[in-house]
């Protein structure tokens, strides 16, 4: 459960993110289908070498959407405002909810070397708390 204070670091967090999000998001992609190549198996149509457009534009897209995804954090309609995705994942692109957790894994690695100092313990905490309930309505329709 997040507290007040933290649901606000996260969304101050996230969304000075969101201008960055191209940066941020393919480094974790990349750290994560370097460190665990078997996550790549849902990505063999892509260019998923270091800086290609088709890594940068994913991971923009996944910033974007755990950005947008604090406007709802403090509200019961959190996991609902995330159903669209959680079907995409399950349905469409089939990904295992193990791969969520390791990519979480690596975007908390990702903003401790993007943010170094302005990455506190506070930060961290909430980060791997709200990424882990991301995860976890993302792996609801997963069958």
């Amino acid at each position: 459960m997040l507290s007040k204070l933290e649901k606000q670091i996260l969304i101050d967090l996230w969304h000075k993110l969101v201008p960055v999000a191209e940066d941020v998001g393919s480094e974790a992609l990349y750290r994560m289908f370097t460190t665990f190549p078997k996550t790549k198996t849902y990505f063999g149509h892509l260019d998923l070498s270091h800086g290609s457009e088709h890594l940068r534009s994913l991971g923009k897209k996944i910033v974007v959407a755990i950005a947008e995804g604090t406007k709802h954090i403090s509200t019961p309609v959190f996991t609902s405002s995330l159903g669209y995705l959680s079907r995409y994942h399950a349905y469409q692109l089939r990904i295992h909810p193990t791969n969520f957790k390791l990519f979480n894994h690596c975007m908390l690695v990702t903003l401790a070397c993007h943010l170094g100092d302005d990455f506190s313990a506070l930060e961290h905490a909430a980060t791997d708390k709200y990424l882990s309930a991301y995860a976890a309505v993302l792996a609801e329709k997963f069958r």
